[in-house]
């Protein structure tokens, strides 16, 4: 489905779950004239959200907070479009493929400063590279994940073989083989380059001394409370129009729309569903749903028992009322999943019939795996609000009431995030709640991220189900070795009804995520990824 158009759906959808509340819709900041001409005296603006960031080092974390962050500190080679996952120049003004699709030539940009004075050129690409792609090397040490998920593993497994540099302004990437994600990949937040000189400064300090060439740089980062960053004046793209950025941890939802109606907040996400109807109609706000290309999901852990049997499995999409949860926890705004792809990418298959909520069959199947009575497990809650799990922990109680109605009793377990994050990686769990914003908009990052056997390594798994399917795994190497969309659409459908035969997740919703901003911010753009610079934005007139 071309993304204008999920768009259009989506913005359609929740309009007419405003009007239906008596509310008068959604308005676009960038078209409302009618705007009032009223700002800020401080020119800051100040975001809420859910939870803290991780880290501020791109090359480490996994999570969507720090990445909400980070993107402003930093830049990357590539670029997506503001409105989309078209790839554009960055950090480099233009790149050129060999015939064979082995070696990707990078033309980067001159005149560009890291916040700490030192230069931008080739060597710093190359050093940041390094770091990336070994394993062993004292800044990565196994931490620097999504290289590994991204790019087929660390060297000498990496499908990256060299990065070198071929001038002063020029990199040369050359790879193992043709690999249809490649640009796709390096535009992502987690290739953002760092400044060699600050790296080899605070070395493993890093994370919370962030510095890189991009809009803002950073101030302070004061944990569990808030991350303050400054304007940088010499950017090389548009110089941002507020002085000052600072993204305000505040975990209830509840708590967070407060703080914006008193006006604490400029911009909030993770708004309780049952409160867009309100913000809505309120004259002092927009409502800005961010284009869907997510997915949540119940994984169950395939390497331990009772989930090593398929039958289980299928069981435990059966006993959960998908519809129910979208009702109770979402208000409607979302869509029931039935692949781990969103249908707004394409490779989607629609052809794939759900498994229908169906207590009977649960206990049918159960008996027939051996388990008549049930049996006893544990299920992980998501501690923070996501827009594609808003309420974790009201939502694990809904699925192990689920549960229990087939004899399946799951006693609910949380940590908080690093901790769960952690925890996860090493397969601990037996069944667990996740999402997934997508990073980059191609099947792949979605599939062989989250279910391909490579990414099942205790420790550092992006594969919570612990999944592993020769037959998947082939498929989603095929594909990405194929530059044809169609074929390689071909093979993500293959992929997705073994997935679905197999059955190792209960995938959830597909949701739409709405942003609340005071009517006086303008030039904001909503990034699918969930990701977005906000050098563009201002909050005076």
């Amino acid at each position: 489905m071309k993304k204008g158009l999920v768009l259009f759906c989506t913005l359609l959808l929740l309009a007419t779950a405003m009007l239906a509340s008596g509310c008068d819709g959604f308005k676009d900041n960038a078209l409302d004239e009618a705007a009032p001409e009223t700002g800020k005296t401080e020119n800051t603006l100040v975001w809420g959200r859910g939870a803290d960031s991780a880290g501020l080092d791109p090359a480490i974390v996994t999570d969507g907070e720090s990445g909400k962050v980070t993107v402003n500190i930093f830049d990357t080679l590539v670029d997506y479009e503001p409105d989309g996952t078209t790839v554009r120049g960055a950090l480099a003004t233009d790149w050129a493929v060999s015939g064979d699709g082995i070696e990707w030539t990078f033309n980067l940009r001159r005149g560009v400063k890291f916040h700490d004075g030192t230069d931008f050129n080739a060597a710093a690409v190359v050093a940041n590279a390094e770091r990336w792609m070994n394993k062993d090397h004292p800044l990565n040490n196994g931490k620097c994940k999504y290289w590994s998920y991204m790019f087929n593993g660390y060297a000498p497994d990496s499908i990256v073989t060299k990065i070198e540099a071929t001038g002063d302004y020029q990199v040369r990437f050359t790879l193992r083989e043709p690999y249809a994600p490649f640009i796709q990949n390096l535009a992502m937040f987690h290739f953002a380059i760092a400044s060699p000189a600050a790296l080899e400064k605070y070395g493993a300090d890093f994370f919370k001394n962030p510095v890189g060439t991009g809009p803002f740089k950073f101030v302070e980062w004061i944990r569990d409370d808030h991350v303050t960053l400054a304007k940088n004046e010499s950017y090389w793209g548009e110089t941002a129009k507020v002085d000052t950025l600072v993204f305000r941890s505040i975990p209830d939802d509840s708590a967070r729309f407060l703080e914006l109606q008193a006006g604490a907040i400029d911009i909030m996400d993770g708004i309780n569903p049952d409160d867009v109807a309100a913000a809505g109609a309120n004259d002092r706000f927009q409502v800005f749903p961010r284009p869907a290309m997510n997915v949540s999901y119940l994984a169950m852990n395939t390497g331990k028992k009772p989930f090593n049997n398929k039958q289980v499995r299928r069981a435990v999409n059966h006993a959960v009322n998908k519809q129910a949860i979208i009702d109770n926890f979402f208000a409607g705004l979302a869509k029931p999943a039935k692949n781990p792809l969103p249908p707004s990418l394409w490779g989607y298959n629609d052809n794939i019939e759900d498994y229908g909520y169906d207590p009977e069959k649960a206990r049918e199947l159960l008996t027939q795996a051996g388990y008549p009575n049930g049996f006893k497990t544990t299920l992980w809650a998501m501690p923070v609000p996501r827009a594609y799990m808003p309420q974790g922990g009201k939502i694990a109680e809904a699925i192990q009431a689920d549960l229990a109605a087939v004899g399946i009793e799951a006693e609910i377990v949380d940590y908080d995030w690093d901790t769960y994050l952690e925890k996860a990686e090493k397969g601990e769990h037996d069944m667990i709640l996740m999402g997934w914003t997508g990073d980059n908009g191609d099947p792949d990052n979605f599939i062989y991220t989250l279910l391909d056997k490579d990414n099942a390594v205790k420790g550092s798994s992006s594969n919570y189900a612990f999944y592993k399917n020769n037959q998947v795994h082939d498929l989603l190497l095929k594909a990405q070795r194929e530059t044809d969309r169609n074929t390689r659409s071909g093979l993500y459908k293959q992929a997705q009804e073994i997935i679905h035969e197999d059955a190792p997740w209960v995938p959830l919703v597909h949701s739409t995520d709405p942003l609340v901003l005071m009517k006086y911010v303008r030039g904001f753009n909503p990034h699918p990824t969930g990701m977005e610079k906000l050098n563009t934005v201002s909050v005076r007139q």
